[in-house]
């Protein structure tokens, strides 16, 4: 097992871990004021300080791990649910219509990046999580369709798979039942790093207003509301900055460290 493999597991699960707590135990209410305690810096009752409105820096930096991993989570499953069984249905009709009708639905949705997508999303139904989660799985889709297409072309000449053909298996039941299961591997893999940019694109969408609305915490939310008070509050932009580059340094690493220990050539390569 790489080292790869095991700090980014450490550090996944360190977030995963605060984010699980938060559901039952934070230092503070993350929602209460404190206007005569705020932008207190980081000590023994507040261990990352408060924020310009005196609520707990801790507590929300471990609802905002929350409220992170939920919209990537869905996004990135929406993405699998939804690109992967494209991506098979692609590569089992190379070729034909049907090919070609989704791999340029695929270039026509890579054209217009998540935050786009967003703005568009939110323009017509509003700000917040759940258009969040929607933007971010729509980019999701052709990801995972073009990894599982690619993937399966490479399967779909050798000599299992023929064998499958001759024994009566239509295309959807070797898709389903031999071509998955050799492909699932890489999908894991690039699971997890889309999981970590959906980290980036929730972050990013909440800093500039499209993510999870107040008083929901959110990492790029905090980062927004500390951007004018860095030169007398430092700690408002270097803590919610320093979860996202732990969660996402954390996700790459095991994203890596599992591409090393899943993929038999590697192994075989470092034997």
């Amino acid at each position: 097992m790489s080292r790869n493999l095991i700090l980014g597991a450490l550090l996944a699960s360190l977030v995963l871990l605060a984010a699980l707590v938060s559901f039952v135990w934070t230092p503070y209410d993350h929602a209460a004021l404190d206007i005569p305690g705020k932008l207190k810096t980081p000590s023994a009752q507040n261990w990352f300080g408060t924020d310009h409105f005196g609520r707990d820096m801790f507590s929300m930096i471990m609802v905002g791990a929350r409220t992170s991993i939920a919209v990537a989570l869905v996004a990135v499953g929406i993405g699998m649910a939804l690109g992967v069984p494209l991506g098979l249905t692609a590569a089992a009709r190379k070729g034909s219509w049907l090919d070609e009708v989704i791999m340029r639905g695929n270039d026509l949705v890579f054209a217009f990046p998540s935050l786009v997508i967003a703005i568009l999303i939110t323009a017509v139904f509003g700000a917040g999580a759940i258009n969040a989660i929607i933007a971010i799985g729509i980019f999701n889709i052709p990801v995972f369709a073009r990894i599982a297409r690619g993937a399966a072309l490479s399967l779909w000449e050798r000599e299992f798979i023929l064998a499958a053909r001759v024994s009566g298996k239509g295309a959807a039941r070797i898709s389903a039942e031999h071509i998955l299961p050799n492909v699932a591997n890489l999908l894991i893999v690039q699971g997890t790093i889309q999981f970590s940019l959906g980290i980036l694109a929730e972050a990013g969408l909440s800093y500039v207003g499209l993510g999870a609305q107040p008083p929901t915490p959110s990492w790029g939310r905090m980062l927004a509301d500390a951007q004018t008070m860095v030169s007398f509050a430092p700690h408002l932009a270097l803590i919610p900055g320093l979860a996202i580059i732990v969660t996402v340094l954390g996700l790459n690493l095991l994203g890596d460290g599992l591409r090393d220990w899943l993929d038999p050539r590697i192994r075989v390569a470092r034997a």
